[in-house]
């Protein structure tokens, strides 16, 4: 958990999704806004914490480049360790996923060319009245949609989105439906 519990290592994991294998160059030119220095850094911490792999090497004017691919199985938090987390621990690990969020936004609305009209970019809240059956409904309909994306590969005109679902109650439940 410490291992992704930081924004600029939440960011190289998200870019390496989807079977991607990358060098720390190509991390680097994907990940513009953060220095070469901090990518090399996190890149190295996430191979020695064994979320990332390294699936090729070789010489490139005299240093050895390797080339790396997530480890899927590594790069999530399983439910029992979500089981045990503390209130605390959710804080943090929200507010580094939404500063993961803000910082890949502002990198896209940085780029040449971005339009958030016409790349339908969205943003937007809304509060549904949910019981607990209503709920697992909805999430499993959701996932239900969203599964079959994630095999997609890459390829000519395909864009990828980032796909942040953020879902949790924001009132008490009522003691009493209103008249």
């Amino acid at each position: 958990m410490e291992l992704l519990g930081h924004p600029g290592r939440l960011r190289v994991v998200h870019a390496m999704r989807g079977e991607r294998a990358l060098t720390t160059a190509q991390l680097c030119a994907l990940l513009p806004d953060i220095s070469k220095a901090t990518v090399y850094r996190h890149v190295d911490l996430l191979a020695t914490g064994g979320i990332l792999e390294v699936v090729e090497e070789h010489r490139v004017r005299g240093a050895v480049e390797r080339t790396y691919r997530l480890r899927q199985d590594r790069a999530a938090i399983d439910p029992a360790l979500v089981a045990s987390l503390s209130p605390e621990d959710h804080r943090r690990g929200f507010a580094t996923a939404v500063a993961a969020l803000v910082a890949e936004f502002n990198a896209y609305l940085d780029r040449e060319g971005s339009d958030p009209v016409e790349d339908l970019v969205g943003y937007r809240q809304h509060a549904v009245w949910l019981d607990r059956d209503e709920l697992l409904e909805m999430i499993s309909g959701m996932r239900a949609a969203i599964a079959p994306m994630l095999a997609n590969e890459q390829t000519p005109g395909r864009t990828r989105y980032l796909l942040s679902p953020v879902l949790f109650p924001s009132e008490e439940p009522a003691g009493d439906a209103p008249e």
